[in-house]
């Protein structure tokens, strides 16, 4: 009687990547400063304390933002692991409690006096805090925007797992955008380079389709890179792997390469929008380039975290990274790395 377990081949995602990424020299510094603030709340529930830490998700920043100063990078720092610690527990609750977390989070953002003084609203508070410091108004105003956007998703995301739903393509997709919170991310863009942008040049046809496309290459790929974990805490219902199984009728490896081509697809797309952005002026220009390739380092950091963290692979993610061959987990076992 065979014990083989099921695995797949990941798609070789990373070699559509054009550019390379690299590490925030701030790391170090900024990564404990960070860890120690957010450990100093209580919230995150105990049996998932030990995996929360192990997450990386200083680690993230500092892949991601590269090019980041000290108090940038500990300022996103500390609100990804806001956003980690939102996820975590929203993995676990039904769409009913999902809202009444979210509303606390959004609510505190908007005006911490609103409080009911839990550890989740205190550490909101101390993050705002730390973010008003910069005077960038358009970007706190992008934050609370793409924040409230992602508490729904996150409240909808819960529903449809209570209902056991899985949505269609592009149902998910757009859902995705919001839910991975990667939108909040690219909000403190102008706080991280030291210069805004105004509405109108974010939400212009092509920067917007930039956006999308970096959204959606780096929710895809963590899509991609979390089935495994996902799948073996039954929370695979929300993953482009699930939707893509379930809508074209076919198997694991089919729907990763469909992934994959996609993704592939997206880079491309992203490569000639790049050349089509319109002129605002040399001065402009420079921010707007500065911004795409914020993007640009967005999408390929995550991919390079992806197999740095032991989040997804565990002790095996340097052999994955190798062979991009994935053995699945037990169902319903919390591996833990």
């Amino acid at each position: 009687m065979s014990s083989t377990r099921e695995s797949f081949l990941l798609p070789d995602i990373m070699h559509f990547l054009p550019f390379k990424g690299s590490i925030n020299p701030h790391y170090e510094r900024a990564a404990k400063a960070s860890s120690a603030w957010v450990n100093s709340y209580s919230f995150v529930p105990e049996h998932k304390r030990v995996f929360f830490q192990q997450g990386g998700s200083e680690l993230l920043c500092a892949y991601t933002h590269p090019y980041a100063g000290y108090e940038e990078l500990r300022t996103i720092m500390d609100l990804i692991n806001l956003l980690f610690a939102m996820d975590e527990i929203s993995d676990d609750q039904n769409g009913k409690v999902a809202y009444k977390t979210g509303r606390i989070l959004l609510n505190t953002l908007r005006d911490p006096d609103s409080s009911d003084g839990s550890a989740l609203v205190q550490m909101t508070k101390g993050f705002r805090e730390r973010l008003l410091r910069f005077n960038r108004p358009a970007c706190y105003q992008q934050l609370i925007k793409h924040t409230e956007d992602y508490v729904n998703a996150v409240v909808l995301e819960a529903e449809l797992r209570e209902r056991k739903e899985v949505l269609d393509p592009d149902a998910y997709i757009v859902l995705r955008r919001e839910n991975s919170a990667v939108r909040c991310c690219f909000a403190l863009f102008g706080i991280i380079l030291g210069a805004e942008l105004p509405a109108e040049i974010l939400e212009h046809p092509t920067m917007m389709r930039l956006h999308l496309a970096a959204v959606d290459m780096t929710s895809l790929s963590n899509d991609l890179y979390s089935y495994n974990r996902e799948q073996a805490m039954g929370h695979a219902g929300s993953n482009f792997l699930t939707v893509l199984m379930k809508s074209k009728h076919c198997d694991l490896q089919t729907s990763a390469d469909h992934l994959g081509a996609h993704f592939k697809q997206l880079m491309d797309d992203f490569q000639v929008d790049k050349t089509r952005l319109p002129s605002w002026g040399p001065q402009t220009d420079a921010v707007v380039t500065r911004f795409v390739v914020a993007m640009e380092i967005w999408v390929v950091g995550n991919c390079e975290w992806s197999f740095e963290t032991p989040r997804y692979f565990g002790a095996q993610r340097e052999q994955v990274k190798r062979t991009r061959d994935v053995e699945l987990y037990p169902q319903r076992h919390e591996h833990d790395g």
